[in-house]
């Protein structure tokens, strides 16, 4: 019973920590209202078993069965079949997918890897990775790209520009000196 009203006790003392009184000058009432707290996760592991609705930011490890997608901010390790988030920080280790919809800090192993931009370091490892712009490494089987800063290792391997050099049998840099070479194209 001891153990009962100190957990009462707890749990009553951490609601008062989210509210905040608010008097009404028209009315002299005195209202209660929760107020916004920040969704970051302090616990070092996540377990998302599916899209949970307000799910808060993770810094840590997120295992992702089936799959996760509703963070905005992911710092640590993601492992699991699929995971999704906006801007991510970290390795991500996914069977089926990697998804980060805009900013990738990081590393991604997966059959199918997708990331907005890489701008400070990213690596791609998978069957088939794709990104915006990436500062880093794609190795896979086909490798898309807008913008790299570094290379890429594939069958086929695809960009817009390209600062470093690709290694595979079809490899297309569109403004580049030269096109398209089988083997090695290189781009500066």
């Amino acid at each position: 019973m001891k153990k009962f009203s100190l957990l009462a006790c707890a749990a009553v003392a951490a609601s008062s920590l989210f509210a905040q009184e608010i008097v009404n000058p028209e009315d002299d009432e005195v209202v209660v209202q929760e107020t916004e707290v920040a969704k970051q996760a302090v616990w070092p592991a996540y377990f998302a078993v599916a899209d949970i609705p307000e799910t808060p930011d993770l810094i840590g490890l997120r295992i992702t069965i089936p799959y996760s997608g509703n963070q905005e901010n992911v710092t640590g390790v993601d492992f699991g079949f699929i995971g999704r988030s906006q801007y991510f920080e970290g390795f991500m280790f996914n069977i089926l997918r990697n998804d980060v919809k805009d900013e990738l800090s990081g590393f991604q192993a997966g059959l199918y890897n997708t990331a907005g931009q890489a701008d400070i370091f990213g690596i791609q490892v998978g069957l088939w990775n794709e990104t915006g712009a990436i500062r880093g490494v794609q190795g896979g089987l086909v490798n898309i790209a807008g913008e790299v800063e570094g290379f890429q290792v594939g069958i086929i391997n695809r960009c817009e520009e390209m600062y470093g050099f690709q290694i595979g049998l079809v490899n297309i840099i569109r403004d580049g000196e030269i096109p398209f070479m089988p083997f090695v194209n290189v781009g500066f």
